[in-house]
């Protein structure tokens, strides 16, 4: 998606403040965004793999620490290869750092907020 008509998506957690100020910035900027509820309806494994390649980022650099099952899953321990760490993504969604912005301009983790202002 990087040509000018393409959609813009949030990958949005309605109870995380950082995940509702960046869709009300999208707002502000203009975007009217599909907003996926990550928690109810997950990326897909390809999807996943998808933003993950679009934000150059490994799956490690995706996993969300607080409030999630990381530890309990032992997935602190480097020897987790990044399939092991895709597939606990997506077996247990909340462990995915949030929000993921999709826009024509490219693909961010907007954990800080003001990453988005490259994007949009």
């Amino acid at each position: 998606m990087t040509d000018q008509g393409a959609e813009t998506i949030i990958y949005h957690n309605p109870a995380c403040g950082t995940s509702r100020k960046v869709l009300a910035a999208l707002r502000e900027a203009g975007h009217e965004p599909r907003v996926v509820e990550y928690l109810k309806t997950p990326p897909s494994r390809m999807e996943l793999l998808d933003l993950l390649r679009r934000m150059a980022m490994t799956p490690r650099e995706l996993l969300r620490r607080r409030g999630t099952p990381f530890d309990a899953l032992g997935l602190g321990d480097p020897a987790r290869s990044d399939d092991e760490l895709i597939d606990a993504i997506h077996a247990h969604p909340i462990l995915m750092e949030r929000p993921v912005v999709v826009t024509a301009k490219g693909v961010r983790l907007c954990r800080p907020a003001d990453r988005l202002g490259d994007i949009v």
